[in-house]
């Protein structure tokens, strides 16, 4: 396992992130236990949860492991705020009532007194940012919460949020989480630029596409039964959702250079992604430790030059524009990347 530095921060994280969604799930707690015993034996430090996973049944059996192993000062813990943990009106969003309240449920659940990075799940139209970051600020400042992270922001409310803890001394955000994969490439258009323009962290969510880049959904074929898809149990990786004639075309090359370069799908789809300017980390999920073992097969190699450019030639997305516009008169710096789109 190597580690990346978190943005622009001192804090060091394994390449790979464990998602803990389908704890409570599809994992129960025995599964979930071998599955993070084994990944933190392969030099893993970094996980993934969110206070509204499975009922708080993510973030509970996660605190259960943590108590029994101890060494909690070996690990990077990331948890997330916003959406609904209860059925009273505030119990959800960005508000500083909910974002008190949510950080103690989160720590009572994790047994543990402070959270490494604590993660705005999703943007809050309905709550001023200012009142967000403060409550954030204050947090880290009372020792609960190490760095702060967003996901699923948009790049004008990344910049935003940047812009506002510099005006103000609050702490900044440190690392996003956008949906990023070879079935998703958008981020690359601003979100990716910024990122590495103000040092922040990248940590794609989704980098399997729903498990749709694991090999084992084929055109004209009924999913599995035991997948995703076959079990209908998220509409966002339902075939309605992912399946289009370009999925169709970036599945069949990834499955093409998989097997010229002795690979599972899973493995050279999250290996593209550890190759992509400015991602620090894709985070994954496991419902087996099967499954975990072979996720772990996709670090420690590097894919060949010609199989990275194959597999982005095949997932390449039209720029809309006027990105389209601006990059065919993109300008080359001496010694340094190009402008970005």
């Amino acid at each position: 396992m190597e580690y990346h530095h978190l943005g622009r921060t001192g804090l060091l994280v394994s390449t790979l992130c464990f998602g803990t969604q389908t704890f409570g799930w599809v994992a129960d707690e025995a599964t979930a236990h071998a599955m993070l015993d084994r990944f933190t034996a392969a030099g893993g430090n970094f996980f993934d949860s969110a206070d509204s996973y499975n009922g708080g049944q993510a973030e509970t059996i996660f605190g259960s492991w943590i108590a029994g192993r101890g060494r909690r000062d070996d690990l990077v813990m990331a948890t997330k705020v916003f959406f609904p943990t209860g059925p009273d009106p505030n119990d959800r969003g960005l508000s500083r009532v909910h974002i008190m309240a949510s950080v103690e449920g989160s720590l009572r659940r994790l047994r543990t007194d402070h959270i490494d990075l604590y993660q705005m799940h999703c943007w809050d139209a309905a709550t001023p940012l200012e009142e967000t970051l403060r409550a954030m600020d204050d947090l880290v400042r009372a020792g609960k919460v190490r760095y702060l992270g967003a996901s699923n922001f948009t790049p004008s409310q990344v910049d935003r949020a940047v812009m506002l803890s510099r005006m103000n001394d609050w702490v900044r955000v440190d690392c996003l989480q956008p949906e990023y994969s070879l079935l998703v490439r958008s981020p690359e258009w601003e979100l990716l630029p910024l990122c590495r323009s103000e040092g922040i962290g990248v940590l794609p969510w989704s980098p399997l596409a729903g498990g749709w880049l694991s090999g084992k959904y084929r055109k004209d074929q009924a999913p599995p039964e035991g997948s995703r898809a076959g079990r209908q149990d998220r509409f966002e990786d339902l075939p309605e959702q992912r399946a289009t004639e370009q999925a169709w075309r970036v599945i069949d090359e990834l499955a093409a250079v998989a097997r010229e370069a002795g690979r599972t799908p899973s493995q050279v789809a999250l290996n593209w992604l550890l190759q992509q300017p400015g991602v620090t980390a894709p985070i994954f999920g496991a419902r087996t430790v099967e499954q975990l073992e072979e996720n772990l097969g996709s670090v420690g190699w590097a894919l060949a030059p010609e199989f990275v450019g194959r597999l982005s030639d095949a997932s390449a997305t039209p720029l809309p524009s006027p990105h389209s516009f601006v990059a065919r008169y993109t300008r080359q710096r001496p010694g340094r990347e190009p402008l970005a789109p």
